[in-house]
């Protein structure tokens, strides 16, 4: 129970590897709210296993894309839990084509929640953890972010994106004891992996 009385948000969290994350830390001690964005029924079974462990739990739903959605969803954290303690920015979709046919609606749509969405939940949480002395962001980025892929331009720019904020952020925060880490994971057995096409 090295989390318990502490507070967690994981975008993304209604399947894949948020929702891993999400009972990971509960199992820790921690009340957790689930970010969806519109998968509810999937966001409820991952509160109901929080809430089956003992801890507390609540929906977040919000586009992490849009900054007034995910602003209004903080306060909605905020006013049920009174603090936050772990921002895990985990919320991230694909978009694969070969970059000749990528159009730029693929292109925002990867760049806006992967890179953007980071900055937007950051950004909203960010004031309060200042405050309170105390703050842990985790990012989960991708080994594609580092290597790069066929067919994936826009995504392995997102995940690069994410590595490269949370190395700025990490030496402006690390002072402040808010550490800011990122996590690179490879190919994991997920929804949105499987939905890759094998060329690919």
């Amino acid at each position: 129970m090295q989390l318990k009385g502490r507070t967690a948000l994981v975008t993304g969290a209604s399947r894949g590897i948020g929702r891993a994350i999400a009972l990971a830390l509960a199992e820790e001690g921690a009340d957790v709210a689930v970010n969806f964005v519109s998968s509810e029924a999937s966001a409820k079974q991952v509160i109901e296993q929080i809430q089956k462990m003992g801890r507390r739990a609540m929906l977040a739903q919000a586009d992490v894309a849009d900054y007034p959605d995910t602003y209004r969803m903080a306060q909605d954290v905020l006013r049920e839990f009174g603090h936050l303690d772990i921002l895990v920015n985990n919320a991230g979709i694909t978009s694969d084509k070969t970059f000749t046919k990528m159009d730029h609606a693929s292109w925002k749509r990867v760049v806006d929640i992967n890179l953007g969405g980071v900055f937007n939940c950051t950004k909203v949480f960010v004031d309060q953890m200042l405050k309170q002395k105390y703050g842990r962001v985790v990012n989960i980025t991708s080994v594609i972010g580092q290597i790069g892929n066929f067919g994936q331009a826009n995504y392995a720019a997102s995940k690069a994106g994410v590595a490269a904020f949370t190395k700025s952020l990490a030496k402006e925060l690390a002072s402040k004891n808010i550490t800011v880490n990122a996590v690179a994971p490879g190919f994991t057995e997920t929804d949105m992996v499987n939905a890759i096409p094998e060329k690919v």
